[in-house]
């Protein structure tokens, strides 16, 4: 008799159990994450001979820190001999399994001639998707093996791979439930459906957790406290736009929230465009109104995004974005509404040729139709400032930018941005992680740098006189 070190919670044991394609175990810390997901693994393995696992995390410190650490405590030595030099355990039916590291984008071509049965990611939110989605790939399985490939991940809420993530799994459906989506094969003229699921946990839900554990995360600062203990995936640490609101209570009356019900925008109001270009990553399209308090109302965009991939563009060329505005503004051409427009100063550079910016004007090639821009100040850290300024709720519940709801693109990448958690040449600790999906939150950021907010000024207190009976 072998005895095996784990006894799974319910949430372990649903998680063992899912039918879906991908699973995703998340939310709070202490939830039996990383102990699953190492069981799962083996518990695979074992169960089909000759097959091979790989779990996967951010770097190879957090591997024996974490994951090999877990799976040379539970892993019974009898069936599953740990190869130090190769990082990874080998079992007695021939099967294995592989701790890989990702650390950056370039190094997933290193697993380009693995055959993986069973992928595995600690810490999802560690991770871009364009890294997710090439492993994936990796997934295959002779016929001989009986076995269908699956992808399991766990993660706190946070990190770069925060907004893909949230949209992937915690924003598809209700909690626990499976969600299907139909694929189609050119190749094999077939459909398939992809099935995934959120499971959640809670370090509550963790017999094995200490009552002084729960005390210690609940004396943290509040984004880390409900990420870690209550497993929000709307609040983390290291969030950088922890003020952006979302309240649906509020849609109508606009009174503490940013985000609010469309509405007919006045003819007269000033209009604006704001173009962050992309090609191989998403662009971002920004169609905004200012009332006559130089408030702002962002309430048309177009986000050059592919569906279910985030981050990763449609590869459209100049002509065929000019083509996709001007046909997105044909209610306020026939209306006569001007729109002036600022751009990513990165379109005019001239030193290959014709700019982006002059294959988009009119004119170009004999074209007549076409879009003009003006060049934004890129100004970061100002430019960031300007956000947080346009966050801010006044005393009575109003901030000086909103967003209509219809906007779902800006909704789900700008408000989960992290900070940048080391300097990347000249980008600082204050500034946004570049590596996060930014492309609409730089688009935001050239248009408020044409309008920034002026300070408020205080008023002037006359001094009382002097007088010998006060």
């Amino acid at each position: 008799m072998i005895a095996i070190n784990y006894v799974p919670t319910e949430k372990q044991r649903l998680f063992h159990a899912s039918k879906a394609n991908e699973v995703l175990y998340g939310g709070a810390a202490g939830g039996g994450k990383t102990k699953g997901l190492i069981m799962d693994a083996f518990f695979r393995c074992m169960t089909y001979p000759n097959t091979t696992a790989v779990i996967f995390r951010r770097t190879y410190q957090e591997l024996k820190d974490t994951d090999i650490k877990e799976a040379l405590e539970s892993y019974p030595p009898e069936v599953a001999r740990y190869i130090a030099g190769n990082y990874e355990f080998r079992l007695v039916n021939g099967s294995k399994i592989l701790f890989r590291h990702c650390e950056n984008v370039a190094d997933k071509n290193k697993y380009r001639g693995i055959e993986i049965q069973f992928l595995y990611f600690d810490e999802l939110t560690s991770f871009e998707q364009e890294i997710y989605d090439f492993l994936k790939t990796r997934l295959r399985a002779k016929k001989s093996l009986g076995v269908v490939p699956i992808v399991r991940s766990a993660s706190n809420p946070g990190d770069i791979g925060h907004s893909w993530v949230k949209k992937m799994f915690v924003d598809a459906g209700p909690y626990m439930s499976i969600q299907t989506q139909e694929i189609y094969s050119e190749a094999l003229h077939k459909t398939k459906k992809v099935r995934t699921q959120y499971i959640p946990s809670l370090a509550i839900e963790n017999p094995w957790i200490t009552d002084d554990y729960i005390f210690e995360l609940e004396q943290k600062p509040e984004a880390l406290r409900n990420a870690l203990l209550n497993g929000d995936w709307n609040s983390f640490e290291g969030q950088c736009f922890k003020e952006f609101v979302d309240d649906k209570e509020h849609y109508m009356d606009r009174l503490w929230t940013h985000v609010i019900e469309p509405f007919d925008i006045p003819d007269e109001w000033p209009r604006y465009f704001s173009f962050d270009w992309g090609y191989s990553d998403p662009f971002a399209c920004q169609w905004w109104a200012m009332d006559y308090q130089g408030r702002a109302y962002l309430y048309k965009e177009w986000y050059g995004c592919v569906p279910r991939k985030a981050d990763t563009g449609i590869e459209l060329t100049p002509q065929q974005i000019m083509e996709g505005i001007l046909a997105r503004e044909e209610d306020e051409a026939t209306r006569n509404i001007r729109i002036y427009r600022v751009a990513d100063p990165s379109i005019f550079d001239r030193s290959h040729g014709e700019s982006i910016a002059d294959k988009m004007a009119p004119g170009f090639y004999g074209r007549q139709k076409g879009v003009v821009f003006d060049p934004a100040d890129n100004t970061r850290l100002a430019g960031k400032m300007e956000v947080h300024e346009r966050l801010r709720f006044d005393e009575k519940g109003r901030p000086m930018m909103y967003i209509f709801n219809t906007c779902s693109d800006w909704i789900r990448t700008v408000p989960n941005l992290p900070y940048c958690q080391r300097n990347k040449g000249n980008r600082k600790h204050e500034d946004i992680d570049t590596d996060a999906e930014d492309h609409d939150y730089d688009a935001t950021r050239y248009f408020l740098m044409e309008h920034p907010l002026k300070a408020k000024k205080k008023e002037k207190k006359v001094p009382k006189p002097f007088s010998p009976l006060d």
